[in-house]
């Protein structure tokens, strides 16, 4: 019996181990405090209007979790610029119907990343109304990183 539990203990703990290991995979490299979070510097808060042009995928920096982008056109100037939303395992722009060439204004700081300026967005709202956020607390902290309670608790005080 015991040579039976052995194997099966064995199997059980492995899987529970990769398990594990891929949903912290999931974020790998957009925790808080990490080399990718220190560009964000909630001081620096800055928006713009413009229009979707491409949903894209990011990976910032070297061994991150792939991510979700968008590529806007700045009404002001006309330049393209590339908007970090989050992790792509967090970051849903179905949820608000975001779609190419949807007028947006985008909220959050710019930042130089991988010798380009990109924004982190703190918020992506729609013209209709509707809004996307990532990063809602007020020193910057990233929603991904928020325990469930702490996530209820940022919801609640932005209502």
């Amino acid at each position: 019996m015991t040579r039976i539990l052995n194997p099966l203990l064995f199997a059980v703990l492995a899987l529970a181990f990769i398990c594990s290991q891929a949903s912290a995979a999931d974020i790998a490299g957009w925790e808080k405090g990490g080399a990718y979070d220190k560009f964000y510097d909630a001081k620096e808060a800055d928006s713009f209007k413009g229009k979707v042009e491409q949903i894209i995928e990011i990976v910032p920096m070297p061994g991150m979790a792939k991510g979700v982008g968008l590529v806007v056109r700045d009404k002001k100037d006309n330049k393209t610029e590339t908007v970090h939303l989050g992790p792509k395992d967090f970051v849903n722009v179905e949820s608000i119907g975001l779609r190419t060439g949807d007028t947006v204004k985008v909220s959050g700081v710019w930042a130089t990343i991988g010798g380009k300026e990109v924004v982190m967005a703190s918020k992506i709202k729609k013209d209709e109304g509707e809004e996307l956020k990532v990063r809602r607390s007020k020193d910057g902290t990233p929603w991904w990183t928020l325990s469930p309670e702490e996530l209820a608790q940022e919801k609640k005080a932005a209502n």
